[in-house]
């Protein structure tokens, strides 16, 4: 299974760290995560939600994960959590760390927000013993369509 991470170069993009200074839906801070998108234009939607879409975001650089057809996968559907989309972000987080504390499958594929669950993210444990199976291609610049950002 291939996913894909766009993130700031100027941070390591594989350690979770940034997930874990801030938190994020699926879990609190305190707990390192890494955030992928099952697609690439996912993973461009969820920079875009969260950026100031006056100007490009100027450091962001796109890797390919393959995650190995013979690691465990745990998958969350919309209707297995409720509140998982709530603005409270009480219940996601509280799933998230729980995989991530039980050590439960280094990969955990759950609805994406920004899509109201028709896409799905990835999210990586960087603490599991097989996040080392998952090879990441080596980081590109991420092309930005200007049509994104000026509107006539």
């Amino acid at each position: 299974m291939q996913a894909y991470r766009i993130a700031d170069r100027r941070y390591p993009l594989l350690d979770g760290m940034g997930a874990a200074r801030i938190g994020g839906r699926w879990n609190s801070p305190g707990h390192p995560v890494i955030y992928a998108a099952q697609t690439y234009s996912g993973a461009l939607l969820e920079i875009l939600v969260h950026a100031n879409l006056n100007r490009l975001p100027p450091t962001q650089v796109a890797v390919e994960l393959t995650i190995p057809d013979t690691l465990p996968i745990e998958r969350l559907a919309p209707a297995d959590l409720p509140g998982w989309d709530a603005p409270n972000l009480a219940a996601s987080r509280k799933f998230g760390d729980r995989w991530l504390q039980e050590q439960r499958t280094a990969v955990l594929m759950v609805p994406a927000l920004v899509t109201h669950g028709h896409e799905h993210n990835v999210l990586l444990n960087p603490a599991h013993s097989d996040f080392a199976r998952i090879t990441a291609s080596p980081p590109q610049e991420v092309a930005w369509d200007d049509r994104l950002f000026h509107r006539k």
